[in-house]
């Protein structure tokens, strides 16, 4: 069984900053890909960022230049630093991952961790 643990949200002003961590943990052989998503109250789950096991990385056009993501392979960690942040990136941030275990190739979510952005 494998579990994804987010930690780092909160409440923040605007232009302040956040970091959201993730930790695999469980019967993992190998992880492909991790990265966050994000909800909005009446909105569609988004993309935020992703990395991949090669480092390859990919941000939505909405937090380029604000967001990071970056990853600790050999603890199964994922970490998305958040700057600049306005009241728009309020929203539920999901951990993802795309990884094998000893169930095959699976896709995982953390419980959401919540962002809030305001005054």
């Amino acid at each position: 069984q494998v579990t994804l643990v987010e930690s780092g949200g909160g409440l923040v002003q605007p232009g302040g900053s956040l970091r959201l961590s993730c930790a695999a943990s469980g019967s993992i052989f190998s992880i492909n890909a991790m990265g966050w998503y994000r909800q909005a109250p009446g909105k569609e789950r988004e993309l935020v960022a992703i990395v991949t096991s090669g480092g390859t990385t990919k941000y939505a056009d909405s937090v380029k230049g604000r967001f990071t993501i970056s990853s600790d392979i050999a603890k199964n960690t994922v970490y998305l630093q958040l700057n600049s942040l306005k009241p728009e990136d309020t929203a539920v941030y999901y951990c993802h991952a795309n990884l094998w275990s000893t169930t095959g190739n699976n896709n995982y979510w953390g419980q959401g961790t919540q962002v809030t952005v305001s005054s």
